[in-house]
């Protein structure tokens, strides 16, 4: 195991051994934290953590489609702020110097323990708004469909701004709130919202096979119908279909995404302007948003 780069700043509280890892944990506090959707992402990736090597490359790619190579160097020290089951840590670890993971729920286990084999990413417990590391820390920060599931996304936001370096950047992903969709697939969105609202709060086990069925008698579906327009040359047209993203996918990628979806207690969505506002309020500049899915994903650059 290599010895990382980046000292902690915070009292460490315990060391858990998983495999040749040490998940190092710190005090979490109750900053701006909602502890219901912590434990339910703990839960959910710990049940789905097993990506083949494929569906963590090609997923990763649609994410880092914007970030220039020249961004990701073999010196270049990264945070994942809320690695989940450390996909995008194992994504990102061939391409750069050092990856410090940090996640608040227990998924930081099943992360450490998928990861075992790499001897350049460190993993954390700790939360996001009160990082063990020292400020303006990283040349890159990378944070994927997490800061939408906190009370106060941009107090979240501001905290990751002060890991930067200066002319650091960061790589978002944060739920959009359907600004280029039509009036159809916004109001098939709120329904799917209605149910989400009710199955979320549901014991574990009978939420997980709600969001299984879900998976089955919508997704599929849905994504059987995508396929279908674009198998008779109606190719943009498909693409106008609810839940088109999934075309392609693996069935462990959709049911782990039903799951995301609708067993998650804490969900907020963002506009892209919303999204550009709240970047320029927290230091950054050259703000570049992904023109493909998932949306929204963003690069920018600290000032």
């Amino acid at each position: 195991m290599k010895e990382s780069p980046i000292s902690y700043s915070s009292n460490i509280l315990n060391t858990t051994q998983v495999g040749n890892k040490s998940v190092v944990e710190f005090d979490l506090g109750e900053l701006n934290r909602d502890d219901k959707t912590v434990e339910s992402f703990g839960e959910e990736w710990l049940k789905f953590n097993r990506f083949t090597e494929e569906e963590i490359n090609s997923i990763g790619d649609e994410y880092f489609d914007i970030v220039p190579k020249e961004l990701l160097q073999p010196s270049t020290v990264a945070l994942d702020a809320g690695c989940g089951s450390g996909r995008w840590s194992r994504y990102l670890a061939p391409k750069v110097g050092w990856v410090e993971a940090i996640d608040p729920s227990k998924a930081i286990y099943a992360a450490a323990s998928q990861n075992n084999d790499l001897d350049n990413i460190r993993f954390s417990k700790a939360d996001i708004n009160d990082l063990p590391f020292n400020d303006e820390s990283f040349d890159f920060v990378f944070s994927l469909g997490v800061l939408h599931h906190i009370p106060d996304t941009e107090m979240a936001l501001s905290a990751l701004s002060r890991q930067l370096k200066s002319g650091g950047h960061l790589l978002l992903y944060l739920y959009y709130s359907l600004d280029n969709r039509g009036i159809l697939y916004r109001s098939i969105f709120q329904l799917s919202n209605l149910i989400r609202f009710i199955i979320c709060r549901m014991p574990g086990p009978i939420k997980r096979l709600l969001c299984d069925l879900i998976a089955i008698v919508l997704y599929l579906p849905f994504v059987a119908l995508s396929a279908l327009l674009r198998s008779i040359g109606l190719k943009s047209l498909s693409k106008k279909i609810p839940l088109h993203y999934y075309l392609g996918k693996s069935w462990f990628v959709i049911r782990n995404d039903a799951l995301d979806r609708f067993g998650t207690p804490l969900e907020q969505r963002f506009s892209r302007l919303e999204i550009e506002s709240m970047l320029k309020r927290n230091g950054f500049e050259n703000i570049v948003f992904s023109p493909n899915m998932p949306y929204w994903h963003v690069l920018a650059k600290k000032k």
